[in-house]
């Protein structure tokens, strides 16, 4: 028989057992090199690259919502600047077009008004201080203040319409005058004036004579023009008491008329 036993001497160590249970439904295998989901399981690849594009377009709605409030608040601010230009380039538009329409009334009011004028009436002197004339728009009216029958000085006042009352301080188209005063004498009394630059002096020939023609300062409150011109021994005044009526005035002295 054989005989199994160790040799004497000799020391026999028992070996352990090592007792695999197999792994239970559930276990989670232990894995330190494995990222885990939220319910313990590693984390796909998937889903790792799910979550940065997610991050990204988190930003760019970001970006794009900054972006678009900037672009909207300009144009805001930009549509009220237009609004404001354009308002205002109307108002200019208007204000140019009401000046224009005003112009253009006054010019054809104007028009109108010098085309009756005509044609023009004839003005006749005293028969007694030689033959006087000159012709006047139609549109005028005449008053004769002084008709000299008796001698003396005598007054006219022409007018558009109806002759202002008679004063030194109120406006007609035309005065006019013939005093029983030497040319001399009345030309005399308009040397201040000149010397102190209230008016200027110019001759021109009036009707066949030679006449003094004053412009600027005529009184106190009256800027015009007046005619100075030798009759007989007499002497004739025409004035115009405002420069409006310096057109009228340069005219009547063209058709001027003396018959000594």
């Amino acid at each position: 028989m054989q005989d199994n036993s160790a040799p004497s001497g000799s020391i026999i160590e028992p070996v352990a057992q090592q007792n695999f249970a197999p792994a239970a439904p559930g276990d989670t295998p232990l894995n330190t090199g494995a990222s885990l989901t939220s319910t313990g399981k590693p984390a796909a690849p998937g889903e790792k690259k799910k979550a940065s594009n997610t991050l990204v377009e988190t930003i760019l709605l970001v970006i794009v919502t900054i972006v678009a409030v900037v672009f909207a608040w300009l144009y805001i601010q930009k549509y009220i600047e237009w609004d404001a230009i354009s308002t205002n380039m109307d108002a200019q538009i208007s204000t140019e077009v009401a000046i224009k329409v005003a112009e253009n009334t006054t010019k054809m009011e104007a028009e109108f008004a010098e085309r009756e004028k005509f044609p023009y009436e004839n003005f006749m002197g005293p028969a007694d201080y030689g033959s006087f004339s000159f012709q006047y728009p139609r549109t005028w009216s005449v008053y004769i203040a002084k008709d000299a029958v008796n001698g003396g000085d005598f007054e006219a006042y022409l007018n558009p319409k109806e002759v202002n009352p008679v004063s030194n301080s109120t406006i007609n188209a035309l005065r006019v005058r013939i005093r029983d005063t030497s040319f001399d004498s009345v030309a005399k009394s308009y040397e201040s004036s000149l010397k102190n630059g209230k008016l200027t002096l110019r001759t021109e020939t009036v009707g066949g004579v030679l006449a003094n023609i004053y412009a600027g300062e005529i009184s106190n409150n009256m800027r015009g023009a007046v005619m100075l011109l030798k009759l007989r021994d007499k002497t004739v005044l025409l004035q115009t008491d405002s420069e409006i009526f310096l057109d009228d005035f340069y005219r009547i002295l063209e058709s001027v008329s003396l018959v000594e």
